[in-house]
């Protein structure tokens, strides 16, 4: 026999399972609620109030456990919990009237610890930069070419590929946006001592450097996938083939439900698919995500050396801006008076009553005729006249019709052009820097603006992969489209790069910048050969 007791308190409604949050004892709430989330967890359905008050914390466990059975009583009423009529130690007619229960969780009741747990864990998440997420990515993405080949695609494949690629580009995604704000929390000294600050900013510092190695070399080639992937459509039918396969679980129904499921998923494959190809690729006038967030990252290393040396400062006994403040407001304190108080203000800020608020033809005449030395304070000016509707509205704006719109058409005439003319130069440079092939850094001759930011920008990307110890290196742009070859001379020497503005001197290398889009030197199908040194074999060289 059970007697079930769920009526007896308030009928939980709403969010009342969070009730237990904003009232005295919330502690012991919180506590009694972990006791049944880990009993359920050893599938232990039922407990006592001696259950629970022996199963609390020794240093949080009340002394008398009549406070245990309140607060129990206190979460049926919430619906936390269920109470049902405890009759498995009953020997007697009369002990079905002893107030004796068996608590349980309620579906609200275990749901509200959810999102509390949940709760907990985002505010104790510090994040991280995965390097390890961008080689699943790179794994996932060529496991997709390979399907692709297939005539059909396989959906059960497709669906388990896309799946792990969702997955760890949602992991990666979250944890650079928890590191970032962590990080900058740890710029601006909140939530962190000093101490612990200067304990770690080196070991920090190393971290960034490598995980913007790891984005440098493997970002250009995630976006090269994903532009191999969206190649005559081949992504669409993978994406098509995972929505498929999931209706099928998720719509049992009738034929139009199951098309609508279809549909339904193939939208949601897509955002995701988007998501991930907007996060490495610049689209639509939108800089790509992992370009952001490499320039954070390298931002933040100077940073952090500021904060270090701000540190430095602080405990050398130099002053700062909030010690001067301080100061300032102690001598505002102990100012005998308020005209005193005033004459302190206008010394430290320099801040005047306005003598003029604009300047006419009659005033630059009236200036030309008497000039006034640069030397002349103030006080001792001649002070200007104020129009009294200037003073009066603050405004000289005159009212009537408003002025005629503007036609903007030769100036977005003009913006196009130079768009056009921009992009003419780019393409120009591109084809400057591919057209030679592999040769010596001293044999490029003379580049004109355009072709030389785009080798320095390339040249940058090779060199932020380089190591001491290496000879030849390979790096991507940002948007995976060109390739450069860094090698080592062995005769050395130095190479000159001449400008309009001037020369570049530095270091002869071997050097080869091709073009991945098209032509031999286009994208990598998988099973074909790893660039040299981006293999483990090539590592394995260096």
């Amino acid at each position: 026999m059970t007697v079930s007791t769920a009526g007896a308190g308030p009928r939980p409604h709403g969010y009342s399972p969070f009730a237990h949050l904003t009232v005295q004892n919330t502690v012991l709430y919180r506590q009694v609620m972990r006791v049944f989330v880990e009993a359920k967890q050893r599938y232990a359905v039922h407990l006592r109030p001696e259950d629970v008050h022996a199963a609390l914390p020794v240093d949080e466990r009340p002394a008398d456990p009549d406070a245990v059975v309140k607060a129990l009583d206190s979460l049926v009423g919430w619906g936390n919990l269920r109470a049902d009529a405890d009759t498995g130690r009953v020997t007697a007619v009369e002990d079905f009237y002893r107030k004796r229960f068996i608590y349980q969780l309620t579906r609200a009741g275990e749901a509200a610890e959810e999102a509390l747990t949940g709760y907990d864990e985002a505010l104790g998440r510090r994040g991280a930069l995965q390097a390890v997420a961008l080689h699943d990515i790179v794994t996932q993405l060529r496991a997709l070419l390979v399907l692709a080949s297939d005539e059909p695609p396989d959906p059960a494949r497709v669906h388990l590929a896309l799946d792990t690629l969702a997955s760890r580009f949602g992991a990666l995604a979250d944890n650079a946006r928890a590191f970032m704000g962590s990080l900058q929390r740890t710029i601006d000294l909140h939530d962190v001592t000093e101490e612990a600050f200067l304990a770690y900013k080196d070991r920090l510092i190393q971290y960034l450097e490598r995980f913007i190695q790891d984005l440098i070399t493997l970002g250009g080639r995630i976006a090269q996938l994903i532009q191999e992937l969206e190649r005559d459509g081949r992504m669409d039918g993978l994406l098509r083939a995972a929505a498929a396969r999931e209706a099928l679980d998720a719509a049992p129904g009738e034929g139009v439900e199951t098309e609508r499921a279809t549909r339904e998923a193939y939208h949601r494959w897509a955002a995701r698919w988007n998501g991930l190809g907007s996060w490495f690729i610049t689209r639509d006038g939108r800089e790509a995500q992992a370009r952001l967030l490499r320039g954070r990252a390298l931002g933040a290393v100077p940073q952090l050396l500021a904060v270090v040396r701000v540190l430095g400062e602080r405990r050398a006994g130099r002053s700062d801006r909030s010690a001067d403040f301080r100061t300032l407001a102690r001598w505002f304190a102990e100012a005998p008076d308020d005209a005193s108080r005033h004459r302190l203000w206008r010394t430290a800020f320099g801040l005047y009553p306005a003598r003029h608020l604009t300047v006419d033809a009659d005033t630059l005449a009236a200036r030309a005729d008497r000039p006034v030395p640069a030397a002349t304070g103030w006080a001792a000016a001649e002070p200007l006249r104020i129009s009294p509707q200037l003073r009066r509205t603050g405004s000289y704006e005159r009212r009537g019709k408003p002025r005629k719109v503007e036609d903007r058409r030769e100036q977005r005439r003009h913006l196009a052009e130079v768009a056009a003319r921009q992009t003419a130069e780019t393409a120009a440079a591109r084809a400057r820097l591919t057209a030679r092939g592999a040769g010596r850094l001293s044999e490029l001759g003379e580049l004109d603006p355009a072709a030389f930011g785009l080798f320095l920008r390339l040249l940058g990307d090779a060199l932020a992969t380089w190591r001491p110890g290496l000879r030849h290196t390979v790096a991507t742009s940002n948007d995976g489209s060109l390739q450069i070859r860094l090698s080592l001379l062995d005769d050395g020497g130095t190479a000159e790069v001449r400008t309009p503005g001037g020369v570049f001197r530095g270091p002869d290398h071997r050097i080869e910048i091709t073009d991945r889009t098209a032509g031999p030197g286009g994208p990598l199908l998988p099973g074909a050969p790893e660039p040299p040194g981006d293999t483990d074999e090539g590592r394995a060289e260096r």
